[in-house]
This record gives C-alpha cells, sequence and structure tokens, in this order.
C-alpha cells in the first residue's frame, strides 16, 4: 500500500488509499511511538475513526485506506481532521462532486 497507492499528507494526518476490487471500505490506523505515550496515540486513533466515519456512507466504492497519526493528530479535534479528508477526498474524486455541492460548508 505504501508503495503503491496514492499518498496524501497533512499536518494532522497521512493517508494513504488505492482502490479495490470490493464494494466495501477497508481502513488501517497507524500511531508510532512519535506521536507520544498509549494514551496519545489511543486519543490520536479515535480522533481519525471518528472523522473517517464521517465520511465513509459518501464513498464513491471500495478503496483501501491506511492513516498514519501524526505528533498534531493527538492534540486536534476531529473536525480538524474531517476538514482535511473531507477537501481531500473531494479533489481526488472519492468523494462524488454531488456530495461536494450538498456540503460545501468548510
Amino acid at each position: 500500500m505504501y508503495g503503491r497507492g496514492k499518498s496524501l499528507v497533512f499536518p494532522s494526518v497521512v493517508v494513504y488509499y488505492q482502490k479495490n476490487r470490493l464494494n466495501t471500505c477497508r481502513i488501517g490506523i497507524t500511531a508510532g511511538k512519535k506521536v507520544g505515550c498509549a494514551v496519545k496515540r489511543n486519543r490520536a486513533k479515535r480522533v481519525i475513526l471518528a472523522s473517517f466515519r464521517e465520511l465513509l456512507p459518501r464513498i464513491t466504492s471500495g478503496y483501501d485506506f491506511v492513516f498514519v497519526a501524526r505528533t498534531k493528530t493527538a492534540i486536534v479535534k476531529s473536525t480538524v481532521v474531517l476538514n482535511h479528508m473531507k477537501k481531500a477526498f473531494l479533489n481526488e474524486g472519492i468523494i462524488t462532486e454531488y456530495e461536494k455541492n450538498i456540503n460545501s460548508d468548510s
């Protein structure tokens, strides 16, 4: 996935993605020790998962995602990560243009 997929880099999260042949999306979330202690790493994972769950119904078809938490992930709110993901997914075509017109509030 890291070598073959595409990547999107933000201050709060790094997203690797690749289209799969399934109808479902699969995700993986990693947080290294640079993020902080176990409490901070788990919070970073929860923030990423909460942000992704908001966008999951809007994803057009099956993709594989790997989210890599960064040091800022543990201290930002999930809405910040959600806005980063939403903008990136709209630009990459993962979320349809129809959804872009409806959700143009950010």
